[in-house]
């Protein structure tokens, strides 16, 4: 809102210091730092709410130290993350911008069903929480709207710039052409784009986009589901979520910048510049509630927050076209997936085999795993957020490891 304020008063009124929010740099900035406040602000009012309700989370001893300590903190502090996304958002970004939107209603969309199931669990006392069966229908309904917007909208192009320029008012102009594209980003490999609609040579022309859109269903659901699963120590699934964030905020700025894409020899994405702003609401809002939920937290995100943030950070993929770098930018949400699938089927297969079931790791998901080694619950956090670092780092040296 306030950049078309600022852009109204600079156009109409030559105000001073207007057109600083033409600016990508600016705006992003004062998201970042608008949502790191509102986080802190609006948190601890939030906080003292949710007690005043007896909005507690209800813990199953499950035998780790420090467990039932926290029985009765406060959960849906996902309330708090959701605010101070979109309020920064709502005012420094082009809202008319087809990819805020569409992050703007993934946001809401998965916001409301973590928020179901933790309105059930808390208020109703249903320890099962919303239906399984409903959450994928949610996260199947919001995989078709961003797939289906993604392949078809005309605003999701790519610009491709020829060897002719042109000179305009002495100055050097390069000849571009603007198309529709299902390509997207191939880590690791030389010539590193893929072509959805060439990925199934046998399906006809016309009907490739249903492969587009399952795999954007199967990426929001494993992504926010990974994100829920990582949630289960204080400050885990934030500070990660964070360091995922700023790297997708790295991806974008340099996707949407025509002279970084062309140094970089990467697509440039017209219009993704905007999600840069997203990114740091998205940043900031994760730090702010860390202020909160950091060791010994004085709240938790319930599925409120988990869902949305695993959400998010699936779609911000899709729109920079980096989807494909998810199992690396995302491994901690993957490998803790993975350490409860891999024990939930080992121990179903020992106990059929021997009549007993047996487990790779002491608990699943990994983190309770280095608890149960007595490992206390800030060190692993902080060991989990340096290996998300590390990979956040091996996902920005993709663009030049070919």
């Amino acid at each position: 809102m306030l950049y078309y304020l600022f852009d109204y008063l600079e156009r109409e009124f030559d105000l001073i210091g207007a057109s600083v929010f033409q600016y990508i740099s600016f705006r992003a900035g004062m998201s970042a730092f608008l949502s790191l406040f509102i986080a802190i602000l609006i948190g601890r009012r939030i906080i003292y709410f949710l007690r005043r309700q007896q909005v507690g989370e209800s813990i199953r001893d499950l035998g780790l130290e420090g467990q039932m300590e926290k029985k009765g903190t406060p959960t849906m502090g996902g309330i708090i993350i959701i605010a101070a996304i979109l309020i920064p958002v709502l005012l420094f970004a082009r809202i008319d911008n087809v990819y805020v939107i569409l992050l703007i209603i993934t946001t809401l969309w998965l916001g409301t069903i973590g928020f179901l199931d933790d309105y059930i669990k808390v208020f109703l006392k249903n320890k099962k929480g919303l239906a399984g069966k409903f959450k994928v229908v949610g996260q199947i309904g919001i995989g078709i709207i961003v797939g289906v917007t993604l392949y078809f909208n005309d605003d999701v192009i790519v610009r491709e710039y020829s060897g002719e320029t042109r000179v305009e008012n002495n100055e050097i102009v390069r000849t571009y052409e603007d198309h529709k594209s299902s390509t997207t980003t191939v880590p690791f490999v030389k010539n590193n784009e893929l072509d959805y609609d060439k990925i199934l040579p046998f399906v006809e022309d016309g009907y490739t986009w249903i492969i587009y859109v399952l795999i954007v269903i199967f990426i929001i659901t494993a992504v926010s589901n990974g994100a829920n699963i990582t949630d289960g120590i204080d400050g885990l699934a934030a500070g990660t979520s964070a360091i995922i964030g700023l790297t997708l905020a790295i991806f974008a700025y340099l996707s949407g910048r025509v002279d970084f894409s062309q140094y970089l020899n990467i697509m440039h994405i017209p219009n993704l510049s905007e999600v840069v702003i997203f990114c740091s609401a998205f940043v900031g809002a994760c730090l702010g509630f860390l202020w909160y939920n950091s060791y010994p937290a004085q709240v938790f995100m319930g599925d409120t927050g988990s869902l949305t943030l695993g959400g998010i950070i699936a779609v911000l993929a899709f729109t920079v076209r980096k989807e494909l770098l998810i199992p690396v930018m995302c491994g901690i949400f993957l490998i803790e997936n993975l350490s409860v699938i891999l024990q939930v089927t080992y121990f179903k297969y020992t106990k059929r085999k021997y009549g007993e079931g047996r487990r790779i790791f002491r608990m699943s998901p990994l983190h309770h795993h280095y608890q149960m080694k007595n490992l206390h619950e800030s060190k692993i956090v902080t060991r989990f957020w340096m290996v998300g670092i590390l990979l956040a780092i091996l996902s920005l040296a993709t663009l030049k490891l070919r």
